[in-house]
This record gives structure tokens, C-alpha cells and sequence, in this order.
């Protein structure tokens, strides 16, 4: 591992020499000799791609995305003061808005214009590391301030949908919320749930408030003097996924949810998944999804994933699938599970199938044109419990007009860009300079 660079000195490079050694040896040299390679194929016949015409179904004409950043700032003086700020955003086009777009050089005041009257924004700030209120912990500091951005910024509607997804609103059921531990005590022998619909109660071990908030998990990232940056970064993604949903309640609750499922495609930038503790929201999720395609309301929601395993690895194979030239159909590769163990993850049989406790999408490959590539998340609704699902467009909620209407989005400024992730990105995202800057100055950490 090479010394990384600091505030005066540069990183340590790797040696320009250091082959020599393994060339010289003696046994790399028998093992080389002895392995023997396949020959070279320009074919890829183990992803399942299929063609499809984006022309066979209806596209949605209206688009919300959902996007975060976060900025990180550390004092210059000692002790290291630290702030996490942030910052998320939901905005909403139609596709004449983003028809106007340049696909290749779009022009920034162009594109601020456009976001201008068409998205929202809720911004926060976490102390991580040596910032005080008086008489108050860091740890129970943070706490009420997850509790107070989600009630008081943007009018409570995201900590609505936070109740409406914890008590499952929209089945009628009035169930309690899903159990955790408490923050005070934090006896992992005993689980906490809150009653239907309540903002708070106590814990019955030792009668400390708890607050619905606390539910979500974030109290188990921390200590009782500090929080680490993982912190911010969950608020961010649990923050983007309530934003995601909140036209879904605003649309159950006032009536026009048929509207919603013929009209409006959900888009995320990321995975669809939650790791960790904030796994006890995915129940809920799949719960909503799959009611709302059994009542005949198909909620059409995608993640886009721009970085990771299935991203390099859908680079290396992508030059292989249709479309090989303009004109031609683009193609989707829906990935079982099975499929991801054996060629993505390289992976033993597992006790539990990809995703089981994490994801409520499943992957696909998709390429709409010859150079534009990119994985997307797709829910099912309920997790498909077996290996070799999901294996075709039924098991995906709304595949078809989710693939109808990507096309008219394809953006050439980046590598498997979609329009509506541009936009939601540049109304989102905190730039290391000069936000950062400008941000440690407002919070006088210089």
C-alpha cells in the first residue's frame, strides 16, 4: 500500500521495476507455461440479451428524478473540527422540456433554466466530530436533527412518507411500525415497534422518548462524542429514496394514483437498495410495489448505477450486443440470480440469493444504441426466491414502458448518460471547490 498524498507532500509512486522479480521467477515461469487460454471470440453467448422496439409500448411523458450530495468539512486547526453537509434534490420534466435538450453540448444556462422551476431541494448538516450544543450530546444532537430536517424542511411531506412507508398507510391495516433497538439502551434483547401512526414513544425497558426516526437505524453509526461520514451518506440515500416515493403517497392520498402509474416514470440516481440497519425498510418498499401493480397501479421506479461491479463488467461485454450500428434494435439483458453469482460475482453457492435482504430492483443490462450502454435497477415487487429469477419482462414492473421511454433521455456527454440524471445531479451536487470552501467558511471552521 503506497503513502497517500497529504497537505505538503506528494503520494509514493509504484516501482517502475518491480516486474523484474516475477519475471525471474522460477516457478510464476512453470505455472505460466502450464496454463493454456481460450481463443479469442467476438461473441458474448452467456449474457441473456434480447431485442426489443421501444416503439411497441406507450412511453411515460413525465420523468422525476431523484438525486444527493454530500460535502465533508474539517477544520484547519487543532482539534479537527468536522461537518457533513447534505444536500438533495427531486425534479420533475416532461419530455418536451427535455426534448429541447442538446444531446451532446447542452447549454448550462439552458440546462439551469429548465431545472429553475422544476425541483426541489432539502439541505442539512450533521457535527461529526468535535462540534457542541451545551448540554446536549453529540450523539443525542444528531439524532433530533435527522428528526427535525425530516418535520420541518420541505413542510414535513418527506417525513410523512417516511410514516406512510413505516405503517404501510396504504394497505389499511394499521400496523405497527417495524421493530429496532433502542437508542438509549440499546438492549439488543429487546425490539422496539411504535404504535400505528405515532411520532414517538417509550422504550419499555428504560422509559426513554424514541422517535420514529430513530427506527430508520442511524443511531447505530454512532458514538456518544462523535459520528463517522457513513452517517451523512445514509441520510442522504434514505433522504433520496423518501423523496422518490413522495409523489407515490402525495398520488395515493389525493386520489390520482391511476394518473401517476400511466403518466410518470421514477427514476434514482444509484442502486435500488439499502444496506445494513436500514434494511427494515425494505420490506415496506417491496410491500408498496407489489400492492400497487396487483391493484392495477404499476408504479414504473428505475436506478441507474454508473459505477461498480456491473458496470465494468457490462464494459467489457457491451461491444458484443445490439445495436451494432445505427438503426438497429437495442437489446436488454436481464440478470437471474444465479447469473450474477456465476458470472459477476464469481461467488460459491450462497446461503441466500442476490439481493435477498438488500435490493428491492433487480439488474439489467441495457444498450439503446451503439455506444450507449448502462445498468438499471427494476423492481419485481416481492423478492423473486429463486435462482433463476427474474428471467423475463414479466417479473419486472413495467419493463416495457421503462424501456419505451429511455430512449428519447440518452445523453452523449457521458459514458451511459440519461438527461434526467444530468439534471437532477446538477441541482444536487456540492463540488469540492468552491462549495466546499465557501461551506467552511459559512460554518467558520476557517
Amino acid at each position: 500500500m503506497p503513502y497517500q498524498e497529504g497537505s505538503r507532500l506528494g503520494r509514493e509512486t509504484a516501482s517502475k521495476l518491480g516486474h523484474l522479480q516475477v519475471l525471474k521467477s522460477d516457478f510464476v515461469r512453470s505455472l505460466i507455461q502450464r496454463f493454456e487460454y481460450p481463443p479469442a471470440d467476438d461473441s458474448d453467448a452467456v449474457t441473456p440479451w434480447v431485442s426489443f422496439d421501444p416503439a411497441k409500448a406507450r412511453p411515460l411523458p413525465t420523468v422525476i428524478a431523484v438525486d444527493g450530495s454530500l460535502q465533508t468539512i474539517m477544520s484547519d486547526d487543532l482539534p479537527r473540527r468536522e461537518l457533513s453537509f447534505v444536500k438533495t434534490a427531486l425534479l420533475r420534466m416532461d419530455e418536451h422540456r427535455i426534448a429541447r435538450i442538446d444531446r451532446d453540448m447542452p447549454h448550462p444556462i439552458h440546462m439551469r433554466d429548465l431545472a429553475k422551476d422544476s425541483a426541489i431541494y432539502h439541505s442539512t448538516v450533521f457535527p461529526l466530530k468535535n462540534v457542541f450544543v451545551p448540554d446536549q450530546t453529540n450523539y443525542d444532537l444528531v439524532r433530533h436533527i435527522i428528526r427535525d430536517s425530516m418535520k420541518m424542511d420541505l413542510d414535513g411531506q418527506v417525513y410523512e412518507t417516511l410514516k406512510w412507508l413505516a405503517y404501510q398507510k396504504w394497505d389499511g391495516t394499521n400496523q405497527r411500525s417495524p421493530e429496532f433497538e433502542c437508542p438509549h439502551c440499546k438492549d439488543k434483547e429487546s425490539k422496539q415497534s411504535l404504535p400505528y401512526d405515532a411520532d414517538e414513544t417509550r422504550c419499555t425497558v428504560c422509559g426513554q422518548v424514541m422517535y420514529l426516526t430513530d427506527m430508520v437505524g442511524f443511531h447505530l453509526e454512532m458514538s456518544e462524542d462523535s459520528a463517522p461520514v457513513s452517517l451523512a451518506s445514509a441520510y442522504m440515500l434514505i433522504h433520496e429514496t423518501l423523496l422518490l416515493l413522495l409523489p407515490v403517497r402525495l398520488a395515493w392520498e389525493q386520489g390520482w394514483i391511476h394518473e401517476l402509474s400511466n403518466n410518470y416514470l421514477l427514476i434514482k440516481d444509484g442502486p435500488l437498495m439499502l444496506r445494513g440497519q436500514y434494511v427494515k425498510l425494505i420490506d415496506g418498499i417491496r410491500n408498496l410495489l407489489a400492492w400497487a401493480a396487483k391493484a392495477g397501479h404499476p408504479i414504473h421506479l428505475m436506478g441507474q448505477e454508473k459505477t461498480g461491479l456491473f458496470v465494468d463488467h457490462l464494459g467489457t461485454i457491451a461491444r458484443f450486443a445490439s445495436p451494432q450500428h445505427r438503426g438497429e434494435s437495442p437489446s436488454y439483458a436481464i440478470l437471474s440470480h444465479e447469473f450474477i453469482r456465476q458470472h459477476i460475482q464469481r461467488a460459491p453457492d450462497m446461503r441466500e440469493l442476490y439481493g435477498h435482504r438488500t435490493n428491492y430492483g433487480e439488474k439489467v443490462f441495457l444498450k439503446l444504441d451503439p455506444h450507449h450502454a448502462t445498468v438499471i435497477n427494476v423492481p419485481t415487487g416481492q423478492y423473486l426466491n429463486a435462482a433463476d429469477r427474474p428471467h423475463d419482462a414479466a417479473d419486472l414492473i413495467g419493463l416495457d414502458r421503462i424501456l419505451a421511454t429511455l430512449p428519447a433521455f440518452i445523453s452523449h456527454r457521458f459514458e451511459g448518460g440519461l438527461i434526467p440524471i444530468e439534471l437532477a445531479n446538477g441541482v444536487a451536487s456540492l463540488s469540492s471547490y468552491p462549495s466546499a470552501e465557501v461551506l467552511k467558511m459559512f460554518a467558520r471552521l476557517r
